[in-house]
């Protein structure tokens, strides 16, 4: 395999730091990370399965609950608080006349997420999509447990490749590969050059 050079100038290196380097690159981190990943998939798995059983979301009148919800979240709108002017028209043209599609993308969304994180498998893609329900539930004007959840998600995302570790991901991750280590068939006149 051919060595990869720099031309100077190309890229500005900057060294990790050691809290960082432990955390988010060490596998003698991941402890912390199983225990974290753990806590959020047993919250989405158990919210999701709620809905998944829930005649609101998944059964004969689905989208009911995800109705119910986005009219409320457009009352705090009209109200002038908790949630702004865009958020609203998004949840008023692309939400409420698709009620019944996002109550399945939520409910199924937050299973898969939680058996992600669980089964600590692409564990950095289901903490991105838990942080992105979460965002979207602050959004829209909820609070709860979303600001801790969205903190800890964010965190897996940033650790993701050694938060899989006590996980699936182990075996995963370099069975899939990723983006920036492919293998090569021929080497290109870049990466040997000096």
């Amino acid at each position: 395999m051919a060595r990869q050079s720099y031309k100077e100038g190309q890229y500005v290196i900057v060294p990790e730091n050691p809290v960082s380097m432990f955390l988010f690159n060490s596998t003698r981190s991941s402890w912390i990370w199983l225990i974290i990943r753990l806590y959020l998939g047993y919250e989405w798995l158990t919210a999701g399965i709620k809905k998944v059983t829930s005649d609101a979301w998944t059964g004969k009148n689905a989208g009911v609950a995800v109705e119910g919800f986005m009219k409320g979240a457009l009352a705090k709108a009209e109200e002038g608080k908790d949630v702004t002017g865009w958020y609203a028209s998004f949840l008023e043209n692309a939400v409420l006349p698709n009620a019944k599609l996002f109550s399945y993308m939520v409910a199924f969304g937050e299973v898969l997420v939680g058996l992600g994180l669980i089964l600590g498998l692409l564990t950095g893609i289901a903490a991105f999509f838990g942080s992105l329900m979460n965002a979207s539930f602050l959004f829209a004007g909820t609070v709860s447990s979303n600001p801790l959840l969205f903190i800890l998600a964010t965190w897996l995302v940033l650790a993701w490749k050694v938060a899989g570790w006590y996980g699936l991901d182990r075996w995963a991750l370099p069975l899939f590969g990723t983006p920036w280590k492919r293998r090569r068939t021929t080497a290109s006149s870049e990466d040997t050059a000096l």
